[in-house]
């Protein structure tokens, strides 16, 4: 039987349904995990993995752990790991505490890494709700404290099926603590190629070649550690039996994981990047609207950003705002811009988005996938042109621009945001949209996935000149179906039939001009 906080539980999830509706199978799913699921199942946790295997929404179960999360009931961290190796180098509990450089004792690579590359977002249930051993890594076992507590599980040789972990521990030839102020002994045969130890807490390490004529009579090699370094007794070590004598001088208790690394895999100049499982990246997490607003204390060390390998921005403005304030007032207009703010980021966050920021009447929101800001676009239009004909008035006509590729998380006014070239870009891109289109740069109409959804819409190729980027730009403008009722209602009053003729002498003199892209 679990120890299970039963009348902590029923308070938080209180307070989690009073926060928004869930799916009873949802909570169903997630109270039997906290009760039945082992140590190992509610240690960093992965939501997308819980989605998968439970059949639920990915974005519903990024959501559950927020809430949970925010409730009390369960601990966020951000694991920096190493790309070759899936060890988990560092976790930090706060955004802002998070460094991106990263030191791999085990492959000697050390490097930076992004928000969205090996930065995983984990969970793992509060000590307050159930007891876990890794919620004390001292009493666990030495084995348990390397495979479980330090590495992923499901990295693999990459275009295999093959776990990295069962590839390292065929090449384990010792595993022990190191008790502090004594003598740890371990006993190996060594294979030609190299013998690596690390202390995988906190990336210690050495590596001596294993060269030479095979001994038969066991060799001693010694090794001194401090605490923060190794210091071994030899610098190269002969193939055959040896005994390891490990002194620990620290005070505090150490460990040694002994890898004896074949010739082959020394021998490769570039360590390869292993395949993992689909996992929440600390860009993801960025880019969602139920993070933003649990967690508004989040922010990024100001005196650094955070570098971003790619994100999609996406930018919203009016047609003819000024008018519009002119013709309904300032309150009425301003509340109609708030409505039309609220439909835009439902729409935003129903499509695994963020808004990030207002400004004025403009919107600027960001995904993690360049194929959800895609949805998400031509979903703003149909939203917006049902919102028109409910009021009426078609007085809320936007016009959406979009980009993808670089950027810099940073905290902006107590607010996190973006910043670099890719912004400006989308900002620019955005500004070349007439009423009731969207205009999406040439790298994110590239991106996977987004030729397919605006597969049967009209598209137009464009050069224009984007801040930033030397010469002229290729653009690419989304043209609606109802453009032409988009068009009329920004046209001052005059017969129907004027304004049609007028409409199709447009098109004639002006799409030639541009290279079209059919779909």
């Amino acid at each position: 039987m679990t120890d299970v906080q039963e009348r902590l539980l029923e308070s938080k999830m209180t307070e989690m349904h009073q926060a928004r509706s869930w799916s009873p199978r949802i909570i169903d799913k997630f109270k039997s995990l906290i009760h039945n699921g082992d140590d190992l199942s509610l240690y960093r946790i992965n939501p997308l993995t819980f989605a998968h295997d439970r059949v639920i929404s990915e974005a519903e179960s990024i959501d559950l752990f927020l809430h949970a999360t925010r409730s009390g009931l369960f601990e966020m961290s951000w694991d920096v790991v190493c790309p070759q190796s899936g060890m988990v180098l560092e976790s930090f509990g706060a955004l802002r505490t998070l460094k991106t450089h990263y030191v791999c004792g085990l492959c000697d690579v050390s490097g930076e890494t992004n928000l969205d590359d090996f930065i995983e977002v984990t969970f793992t249930v509060s000590p307050q709700l159930r007891r876990l051993s890794f919620h004390d890594p001292g009493s666990l076992s030495v084995e348990d404290f390397h495979w479980k507590a330090r590495f992923l599980s499901h990295a693999r040789l990459p275009g295999q099926q093959v776990r990295f972990l069962d590839v390292l521990k065929g090449l384990v030839r010792g595993l022990s603590f190191l008790a502090p102020g004594s003598v740890t002994t371990i006993r190996a045969e060594l294979g030609p190629g190299g013998l690596a130890g690390i202390n995988v807490a906190t990336q210690a390490s050495f590596a001596l070649p294993v060269v030479g004529e095979p001994v038969a009579a066991p060799l001693l090699l010694r090794i001194g550690y401090d605490g923060r370094c190794f210091y071994p007794s030899s610098s190269a070590v002969r193939p055959g039996p040896v005994i390891v004598e490990v002194v620990n001088s620290a005070a505090v208790r150490g460990s040694l994981l002994l890898i004896n690394w074949p010739s082959e895999i020394l021998a490769q100049v570039t360590k390869p990047v292993l395949d993992f499982d689909p996992y929440m990246s600390g860009g993801m997490l960025l880019a969602r609207q139920t993070f933003r607003r649990l967690f508004r204390s989040e922010c990024v060390d100001e005196r650094e950003g955070l570098g971003i390998r790619q994100v999609t921005l996406l930018f919203t403005d009016l047609k003819g705002s000024t008018a519009m304030y002119e013709r309904l007032g300032d309150l009425n207009a301003y509340a109609l811009v708030r409505e039309h703010f609220a439909l835009l980021g439902a729409t935003v966050q129903e499509h695994s988005g963020a808004i990030v920021k207002t400004i004025g009447d403009a919107v600027m929101a960001a995904f993690s996938r360049p194929s959800d800001a895609i949805s998400a676009a031509l979903h703003m239009l149909e939203a917006i042109e049902r919102f028109n004909g409910e009021h009426g008035d078609p007085s809320i006509i936007l016009k959406i621009g979009a980009h993808c590729g670089p950027s810099i998380a940073v905290t902006l006014n107590d607010n996190l945001d973006y910043f670099g070239q890719t912004v400006n870009v989308a900002a620019r891109v955005q500004s070349l949209a007439e009423a009731g289109e969207i205009c999406l740069s040439e790298a994110l109409f590239s991106a996977p996935d987004v030729s397919r959804l605006l597969s049967g819409h009209r598209l137009v190729a464009f050069e224009a000149p984007l801040r930033g980027v030397e010469g002229m730009a290729c653009v690419y403008r989304v043209m609606p179906a109802n453009l032409k009722s988009l068009i009329y209602a920004c046209l001052p009053p005059a017969p129907r039939h004027f304004w049609a003729h007028a409409f199709h002498h447009l098109q004639r003199e002006m799409l030639p001009k541009r290279r079209r892209i059919q779909c």
